[in-house]
């Protein structure tokens, strides 16, 4: 029997890495309008996050803010500790958490950059997702969402390489956790294209993302709330039989 089928989320707790900006700032919007109570993750974005929070107050929707490096274990532990002690569950977790180090060949590329992206993009999510597996589970629903990069097709444009290493994992942790923890938990990815946020604003010029859009079949990059839309899909029951997916969220900039 087909199980009822909604976009709601009420009585949902959903915990979002890098939840301060961009992708991260979206998802959490979105989630929360549809119900959810929000786990606000951030490291180096307080500000942000804090007016967040505020805003996300502002429209009647709970949340809890959330601290942490969660490149360091103890860190993500207690993180997911604490959203569970104060909400009494965990139902969806949206690893988020990340971004590109600094453009370097692989050549060029020292190994402190190298572990760096590893650490922030990929080992981040494997000690959220690790801690909160138990609490997943006991929903008997449990979803995880794994944001990639279009990097993982590229192979990482103009330098990106240790980037699109890291996020190549992450697609492969999906694959892994989607038979590891069927049926009780479902796992799937976005792989959103270039991002109208703030990641590029530090790592892409403006003649860069003017030739992204030239390279995009619908003619612009992507919007933060474009992904937040498939994310609350996939986070959703109208996504009941969908594990070890990845939507492409491009607008057919790589048509395979």
């Amino acid at each position: 029997m087909i199980p009822e089928q909604s976009l709601n989320l009420s009585g949902k707790v959903a915990l979002i890495s890098g939840a301060g900006v961009g992708i991260g700032r979206a998802v959490a919007l979105a989630l929360g309008k549809a119900g959810a109570i929000i786990g606000l993750h951030y490291y180096s974005s307080a500000d942000s996050a804090h007016q967040l929070f505020d805003e996300l107050t502002a429209l009647d929707i709970k949340a809890v803010l959330l601290p942490a490096d969660l490149t360091k274990e103890s860190d993500a532990n207690a993180m997911v500790d604490k959203l569970v002690e104060d909400t009494g569950r965990l139902d969806i977790v949206v690893n988020n958490s990340g971004g590109l180090v600094k453009r370097a060949t692989i050549e060029d590329c020292t190994l402190e950059n190298w572990n760096k992206s590893l650490d922030i993009n990929l080992t981040s999510a494997f000690l959220v997702t690790k801690r909160a597996i138990p609490h997943l589970r006991d929903t008997g629903s449990g979803r995880i969402v794994n944001i990639l990069s279009l990097s993982v097709q590229t192979g990482g444009a103009n330098g990106g390489g240790s980037y699109a290493a890291a996020k190549g994992g992450l697609m492969v942790f999906t694959h892994t956790l989607a038979k590891e923890l069927a049926p009780y938990v479902r796992t799937n990815s976005v792989m959103p294209g270039t991002v109208e946020t703030q990641h590029h604003e530090i790592h892409s010029t403006p003649e860069m993302m003017e030739n992204y859009r030239k390279q995009t079949p619908l003619g612009r990059n992507t919007y933060a709330e474009e992904v937040a839309s498939s994310v609350h899909f996939l986070a959703s029951d109208m996504s009941s039989h969908i594990n070890g997916a990845m939507i492409d969220i491009s607008g057919g900039r790589f048509l395979r």
